[in-house]
C-alpha cells in the first residue's frame, strides 16, 4: 500500500504527518553544505545547531525564505532526506504527498515546490493553502456555510484567510513572521544596548521572555553577545518591556493586515466571526499576550490553537483522508 504523507514546508521548520503515523519528523528547515564540493553536511537538527558556528568552508542554508523555495537544489535535498528517511518509498509504491505553501505564492513558486517533491519519487503532489490546512488542523470545520478566520504566523509568513464552504473567501500573506521578530530583537538590543547577538540568541529570547501586551519589567534574562565598541564577548540584561518594544511594530503591521482582511469580507462572515473568534496557529502565536492585544485591537475574540506548532501538520492529515475519500466515490 502506498502511503499518504502532509509536509509543512515551513520557513523555520518542516514537519511530516504520515497517514496512521502522525507526525514523525520535527525538524528545523536548514541544511549544512561543504562550499567546496557542494555535498551535504547535515540535515535538519543538526545542521541547525551549527548555524553561526561553522567554519569557512561549511555552509548552514535556510533553503526557504518568507515561505517559498529560495534555493531548488538544496530544497529538494532537503526533502529526499526527510522522505528517504521515514522509509515510506518502497520499490512497489511511492507516496501522495501534499504540501502546504502561503496564500501569495506565484504560479512559478507552486511549480518549483511540486517539482522538488516530485524529484523524490513521490506519486501524486497535491499543494493547498497553508491557513486553509492550519484551520482544519486547529479544529474548525471550514466546510459550512459560516465564517472561519485564522491567521498563522509561521517562522518566514503570517497568513491570515477568512474560509467558508471549504474555500477561501478573503485573505492576505505578509512576509512578517517569527523569523522577523528574531530580527527585531536583535535589532533592539544593538540600538538600546550596544551589542550584537546572534540568530539563536534571539530565537531564545523570544521564546523564553517574548511579549507583546502587559509586560512584566521583573521577568528579565541574560543574554551574551559581542559588544559594539570594543569586539569583545559580553552580558547584559534585558526584560519583557525590552522585548515587548523590540516586537510592536511588527504586531501592529500584522493587525493592519488583519483589519485589511476583515474589511473585504461580506457582512455575514463579519457577523460569524464576531460569533466564533479568531483562530491563531503557527509559532508565533507562542509569543505571550498576543491573543490579548489581536483581542483588544481587533474587538473580536481571539483564540490560540492546541498545538499551535503542528496544526499544519495535523491539517494536511485530515485533508489527505478527503481527498482518498473522494478518489473512492
Amino acid at each position: 500500500m502506498a502511503k499518504s504523507i502532509g509536509i509543512d514546508l515551513g520557513t523555520a521548520n518542516i514537519l511530516i504527518n504520515v497517514k496512521g503515523e502522525g507526525i514523525v519528523i520535527n525538524e528545523p528547515s536548514v541544511v549544512a553544505i561543504n562550499t567546496e564540493n557542494k555535498k551535504v553536511v547535515a540535515v535538519g537538527l543538526e545542521a541547525y545547531k551549527m548555524v553561526g558556528r561553522t567554519p569557512g568552508n561549511i555552509q548552514a542554508i535556510r533553503p526557504l525564505k518568507d515561505g517559498v523555495i529560495a534555493d531548488f537544489d538544496i530544497t529538494e535535498k532537503m526533502l529526499k532526506y526527510f522522505i528517504d528517511k521515514i522509509k515510506v518509498k518502497t520499490l512497489f509504491s511511492r507516496p501522495t504527498i501534499m504540501i502546504c505553501c502561503p496564500t501569495n505564492i506565484t504560479s512559478i513558486e507552486q511549480k518549483s515546490i511540486i517539482e522538488a517533491a516530485e524529484q523524490t519519487g513521490s506519486k501524486d503532489v497535491y499543494l493547498e493553502l497553508e491557513p486553509k490546512v492550519a484551520a482544519v488542523g486547529a479544529g474548525m470545520d471550514i466546510f459550512k456555510p459560516q465564517g472561519n478566520m485564522v491567521i498563522d504566523i509561521g517562522g518566514g509568513t503570517s497568513d491570515i484567510a477568512i474560509l467558508s464552504m471549504g474555500d477561501i473567501a478573503a485573505s492576505r500573506s505578509l512576509r512578517l513572521a517569527g523569523d522577523k521578530m528574531n530580527t527585531a530583537i536583535q535589532a533592539y538590543v544593538k540600538k538600546h544596548c550596544n551589542i550584537i547577538i546572534g540568530e539563536h540568541t534571539a530565537e531564545n529570547v523570544k521564546m523564553e521572555i517574548g511579549t507583546v501586551f502587559e509586560a512584566n519589567p521583573d521577568h528579565q534574562m541574560e543574554i551574551r553577545g559581542r559588544d559594539l565598541q570594543n569586539g569583545l564577548p559580553v552580558s547584559v540584561t534585558i526584560s519583557e518591556e525590552d522585548t515587548q518594544k523590540a516586537l510592536e511594530e511588527i504586531m501592529f503591521s500584522i493587525i493592519d493586515g488583519v483589519k485589511s482582511v476583515l474589511e473585504k469580507a461580506s457582512p455575514e462572515l463579519s457577523a460569524d466571526i464576531i460569533d466564533h473568534g479568531i483562530m491563531l496557529t503557527g509559532g508565533g502565536s507562542l509569543v505571550k499576550g498576543i491573543d490579548k492585544l489581536f483581542a483588544r485591537e481587533l474587538q473580536v475574540p481571539v483564540l490560540i490553537a492546541d498545538d499551535p506548532l503542528d496544526t499544519v501538520a495535523l491539517g494536511t492529515g485530515i485533508l489527505l483522508d478527503n481527498i482518498e475519500q473522494h478518489k473512492q466515490h
